[in-house]
């Protein structure tokens, strides 16, 4: 069993920039892919990004990409999602996540860090 734990989050103004994080313990870190993803209140939990258990490769939704990087340290067993040029519409709660390598989706959830962006 895998446990996460994000931080990070916080209140920003629109264009500001915040880094979250995500400690992992309890599982071969570095042996999977990882993501983040966000709830919206009354919205469904929706993807943001993604990164391989090597770091070489990075999927993000089309409504962040280019704003939001995500990296991650094996070293640390942690995972970051820089986040710039925020928006009030990424308010949400955002959760780091094990992507299975079998369903290729995710399987073992943080509590989530809440980010909010006012306008």
């Amino acid at each position: 069993q895998v446990q996460l734990v994000e931080s990070g989050g916080g209140l920003v103004q629109a264009g500001g920039s915040l880094r979250l994080s995500c400690a992992a313990s309890g599982r071969t870190f570095s042996s999977y892919a990882m993501g983040w993803f966000r709830q919206a209140p009354g919205k469904e939990r929706e993807f943001v990004a993604t990164i391989s258990w090597s770091g070489g490769s990075t999927n993000y939704a089309v409504s962040v990409k280019g704003r939001f990087t995500i990296s991650r340290d094996n070293a640390k067993n942690t995972v970051y999602l820089q986040m710039n040029s925020l928006r009030p519409e990424d308010t949400a709660v955002h959760y780091c996540a094990v992507v299975s390598p079998v369903s290729g989706k995710p399987d073992s959830w943080g509590q989530g860090t809440q980010v909010t962006v006012s306008s």
